[in-house]
């Protein structure tokens, strides 16, 4: 006998309420099982914000530096609700009196009406508050205090963040989550290291970012955050907009598609002992049950092939696998991005100096040396300290910040630039030619590292957003992206020089995954490597990764000095990896 489970499905929105249960769906037992939960809808909170024309729907969490006028939006927004409820208040205060007054006035009048209206002079107020009074007050009633904060609000509207804002700040907290190894109960809390101003999630706060991973189909971090408002549900935390009956929807699917059946039914079970009349859970029960007694007649059937001396071949459903935007060496660059790397040995370490560097004999730095220590040996990596003053950086990010756009990549085979999810910063390109501290800034890059920097790209100044980061990547064009800056006429990216501009309270490290090198920030230094060996070949150890801001504000500038114009600067080499 064929059974069929039918779960209802209502309608349903990207912007549902909180507290509502999600859109259902039909389902049919052959059917695949996703379609047990509902169609994937997240519920978005709404910034407010004034900003310049220029700013409206810019990928805001891209760029911490962008995200400070939303706090002064918001502030702003906050004093014209603090000035309509004042308004409001005054209205209902003249009210008040008007209503006391009149209610001794007509206790004493109803007394002894004939005995009140014999005195003219009240009888004369009477026609008159009736005639006039009486509709001044209908007026005042019916004045709209809110017009001034409405008229705001819509002028405001068309600059406020999207959608994918909204689900991009949500993306960096599980990014964060995964790089640093955070559990949802430290992250819930505000623990986070560095932290200057602690901040607490609610459980609609958890429920919204399990919602917002169950949409992009990651029920690995599903599970964790609904775990997680239903835990500080649990622990007595009182939400208007969401109830434990939710979260155990979302949690139950969430953790069937990860293949722990048992768990899903005992969640499944625990939902339905708060609401069973619930649908959706109740059809989800008669399925698991069905799929155990699969399992069970799977496992009888087993066991006699295995008695038959046959064997059998199973697919399990593998919880937690790979994400899909994986890499091989993604362990390697988290381990890095924690401080866990590789410790150079003591014999190699005895190999690097800090110094007082005249850039070979540069004129302009014989008298004034500058701070150099190394980093790394192999491929060598050196940091110049006190490089660039406060006064300069504040300069080049006062010049880029009305150029900030989403920094973007260059698809290796369209060759077209565009955004991607593993590039999380905003950044603006600055000419020396537009203001003396940057062609300063170029000058003393070509004094410290004897290149010509006149066929360099021109300076890039980078914000990264929440949780902002650049996964590994070259910065040089590999032999099979031979086009990569052919519309420049330079040639190759043979080295990068790389500003902080910001110290960084936690994370925000470059790092290395091939040789385990990590490069923490620090404000007014720079680091310089060559991506090329004198032969023109590419330095594959190069390959370099941003970690992702934990927190606190990144800014960087760096400069990729290219090829042509080293023929006599850095002369080629016979040996390829010389």
């Amino acid at each position: 006998m064929r059974t069929e489970i039918v779960l209802w499905r209502s309608s349903g929105s990207r912007r549902s309420s909180l507290g509502g249960f999600p859109p259902r769906r039909l389902l049919r037992q052959e059917q695949s099982s996703r379609k047990m939960m509902p169609t994937k809808s997240c519920c978005l909170l709404v910034l407010c914000v004034v900003l310049p024309s220029s700013y409206a729907h810019t990928d805001f969490f891209t760029s911490i530096g962008h995200m400070t006028d939303l706090i002064n939006t918001e502030k702003d927004l906050v004093t014209s609700l603090k000035d309509y409820i004042k308004a409001e208040e005054s209205k209902l205060e003249q009210i008040k009196k008007w209503a006391e007054k009149l209610d001794k006035l007509t206790d004493t009048a109803t007394k002894d009406p004939e005995g009140f209206l014999g005195h003219p002079v009240n009888a004369f107020k009477l026609m008159k508050r009736l005639n006039t009074e009486w509709s001044e007050l209908e007026n005042l009633v019916l004045k709209d205090m809110s017009d001034g904060f409405i008229s705001n609000m819509t002028i405001q509207r068309q600059y406020f963040p999207n959608d994918e804002d909204q689900t991009g700040a949500a993306k960096a907290l599980l990014r964060l989550q995964d790089t640093y190894n955070l559990d949802t109960d430290t992250i819930s809390r505000g623990n986070l290291p560095g932290v200057k101003h602690k901040t607490f999630l609610t459980a609609e706060d958890c429920f919204e970012l399990g919602k917002i991973a169950y949409t992009e189909a990651d029920y690995y971090h599903t599970e964790l955050w609904m775990e997680q408002a239903l835990k500080q549900l649990d622990d007595g935390e009182v939400s208007p907009s969401i109830g434990k009956v939710s979260v155990l929807d979302y949690l139950s699917y969430a953790v069937y598609q990860q293949g722990d059946l048992e768990k899903a039914v005992m969640l499944t079970k625990r939902l339905l002992e708060l609401d069973s009349e619930h649908q959706r859970a109740n059809g989800n029960m008669k399925y698991f049950e069905y799929i155990m007694e699969k399992e069970k007649e799977k496992e009888a059937n087993k066991s006699i092939a295995q008695t038959d001396g046959q064997t059998e071949k199973e697919n399990k459903t593998q919880k937690r696998g790979p994400a899909k935007d994986y890499l091989p060496e993604r362990q390697k660059y988290e381990m890095l991005c924690r401080g866990e790397g590789l410790k150079m040995t003591p014999r190699r370490q005895k190999k690097l100096f800090c110094r007082y560097y005249d850039g070979n004999g540069n004129p302009r730095y014989i008298l004034g040396p500058v701070k150099q220590e190394d980093e790394w040996d192999r491929p060598r990596i050196v940091r110049f300290v006190e490089i660039i003053s406060d006064e300069e950086i504040e300069t080049v990010k006062e010049l880029a910040k009305p150029r900030l756009r989403r920094a973007t990549i260059s698809n290796p085979i369209t060759g077209v630039l565009e955004t991607a999810h593993y590039r999380i910063s905003k950044s603006a390109w600055l000419s020396g030619y537009e203001n003396p501290v940057v062609a300063r800034i170029n000058a003393r890059i070509q004094d410290l590292t004897g290149l010509d920097v006149s066929t360099a790209e021109e300076l890039q100044v980078a914000n990264y957003g929440v949780g902002g980061q650049y996964e590994p990547h070259f910065d040089f064009g590999r032999k099979d992206e031979p086009d990569a800056f052919k519309e420049l006429g330079t040639g190759n990216r043979i080295a990068t020089w790389l500003f902080y501009m910001s110290d960084v309270a936690a994370g925000g490290a470059t790092v290395f995954p091939e040789v385990g090198a990590s490069v923490w920030p620090r404000k007014g230094t720079a680091v310089f490597w060559y991506n090329l060996f004198p032969s023109g070949e590419g330095d594959y150890s190069t390959r370099h990764a941003a970690c992702p801001v934990l927190v606190g504000n990144k800014w960087v500038s760096n400069k990729w000095i290219h090829e042509r114009g080293q023929e006599f600067r850095r002369p080629c080499s016979l040996s390829e990896s010389d």
